[in-house]
């Protein structure tokens, strides 16, 4: 059944590839992450934490 699974998984992502919708979405998702300051909020986040050096 995996096997099954990972097979449809990269004929999804092929046809979406061919079509170019793969990469209409991605830019669909950086906008509105974007619009909702999901990047602000993320670097925000991250100057909390103590990264080790």
């Amino acid at each position: 059944i995996k096997m099954n699974k990972d097979a449809q998984r990269a004929a999804t992502n092929q046809k979406l590839i061919e079509t170019g919708e793969r990469e209409r979405l991605k830019e669909l998702l950086r906008a509105k992450l974007i619009e909702r300051g999901w990047k602000d909020q993320l670097k925000a986040h991250c100057k909390g934490i103590d990264f080790p050096k």
